[in-house]
């Protein structure tokens, strides 16, 4: 795997597992499964997976939970810019996007903030895709835990998440 520094396999953590079955379950390239990975320490910021990676931090597909009129709302972005909440706000034809607190997160995802991963939720949560995330080969996103992560591509991400490609930032 190119610029991973010897990661080791996922262990059986429930999180990592649903998400793994997820995958599966939406049709994600196999690779993308076995590709998941535990990193040595957490990174729950696109900075320091992008370092732990060895990639751009553009690479890394942050997952941004927000709360979009109550509902929740996940925003998988490039790590290179911020969420743009009022462009959102204006895309989805909602009142208000903000960031969510941690229980919300979790609530709404069955994982906590710094490792929440673009499938494997209780429910489907609406998602928007950064199109930024379309200019690289491949992307990393979190795998359920924070220093889990897996690499897949922005059409994937799209596919698996039935999210909606869209300019975030």
């Amino acid at each position: 795997m190119e610029g991973v520094n010897a990661p080791e396999h996922p262990a059986d953590h429930p999180r990592v597992a649903a998400v793994k079955e997820a995958l599966r379950r939406a049709g994600a390239d196999p690779a993308s499964i076995a590709g998941l990975v535990l990193l040595p320490d957490a990174v729950t910021t696109a900075a320091a997976a992008a370092a732990a990676l060895e990639v751009e931090v553009g690479q890394i597909a942050n997952s941004l939970v927000f709360d979009a009129d109550g509902e929740p709302l996940l925003v998988l972005t490039s790590g290179r810019h911020r969420v743009d909440t009022a462009r959102v706000a204006g895309l989805l034809g909602v009142t208000r996007v903000g960031r969510a607190d941690k229980e919300f997160v979790r609530a709404a995802t069955g994982q906590v903030i710094g490792g929440v991963a673009p499938v494997g939720h209780p429910a489907p949560v609406r998602t928007l895709v950064d199109v930024a995330l379309g200019d690289y080969e491949r992307v990393w996103a979190a795998g359920g835990v924070a220093r889990s992560v897996f690499p897949t591509t922005f059409a994937e991400l799209v596919a698996v998440t039935g999210g909606t490609a869209a300019e975030v930032g």
